[in-house]
């Protein structure tokens, strides 16, 4: 299995695209999140994966960096299948809150034949706190991350072997995640922005975390891989370096700071 990371920024970014990527196995795709527009059809097209071969999607919460871009592969899904060019049915996976929400969004901002198109062949699935779903062959755990924000799900993808792979999300670690996090071969964590940085970017007060907290978070857990996303975009080009630097001092395992369009085998 590998991820191909889309994007890696937060909400604001304009010097990368908000985060969302592709989990990609023999399978097929799912596609986690969907970034802030229609540049989520940009990024695919960079990666050299068709929309028309991505028949499951997950949407982690309803903030626009992550679910405006849903919509577009709503509306793209709904016009190739129109069009006989989309094969099979497509599902999205959602809070049940957030599927109502994106049923909503569809219903004002697509045209009658796609509309028709979802609950007939696109299927907006909810899903509940500690729900397994089998979905391309692997076994998925959803589960509630505890936002004091907006609700969000994060979920635990069994790799098979023992070995598993933990996305806690865009907020900071909640305790109630360590049943899934605990032990994780790949920990996927938000990061906003350096430790040493913490006074210009403010993460706390926007619920988010730094490279320091995500670091020694991962090595408590004792995980064995930490993948940090969600970041500032402001140290854009030396981000890798800069990171690095500050995580490694924490976390002894391996540490990946991806940038836009990474490809990384799991």
């Amino acid at each position: 299995m590998k991820i191909t990371i889309l994007g890696t920024g937060n909400a604001l970014v304009t010097e990368c695209y908000n985060t969302c990527y592709v989990l990609t196995s023999e399978e097929g795709h799912l596609l986690v999140d969907g970034g802030g527009g229609g540049t989520i059809l940009v990024r695919l097209k960079q990666a050299g994966i068709d929309p028309n071969e991505i028949h499951h999607i997950f949407v982690t919460h309803k903030h626009i960096d992550h679910v405006m871009g849903i919509i577009w592969m709503m509306r793209v899904i709904c016009q190739n299948m129109n069009a006989g060019k989309y094969q099979d049915d497509a599902y999205i996976y959602a809070h049940e809150e957030l599927a109502e929400m994106l049923l909503k969004l569809a219903k004002m901002l697509l045209n009658k034949k796609e509309i028709k198109r979802i609950g007939e062949r696109l299927h907006l699935v909810p899903v509940g706190d500690g729900e397994k779903r089998r979905i391309l062959g692997h076994e998925y755990t959803f589960f509630d991350i505890g936002s004091t924000k907006a609700k969000q799900y994060g979920y635990m993808l069994d790799l098979g072997e023992g070995r598993r792979l933990t996305c806690c999300g865009d907020e900071p670690y909640n305790e109630r995640e360590r049943k899934y996090a605990e032990g994780s071969a790949w920990l996927l964590h938000e990061a906003f922005c350096l430790d040493a940085q913490a006074d210009v970017f403010h993460p706390y007060e926007k619920h988010h975390s730094t490279v320091k907290d995500a670091s020694m978070l991962a090595e408590e857990l004792g995980v064995e891989n930490l993948l940090l996303y969600h970041t500032e975009d402001q140290n854009i080009a030396r981000r890798q370096e800069l990171y690095r630097a500050e995580g490694e001092q924490y976390f002894h395992g391996s540490l990946w700071i991806p940038e836009d369009l990474d490809v990384i085998e799991l």
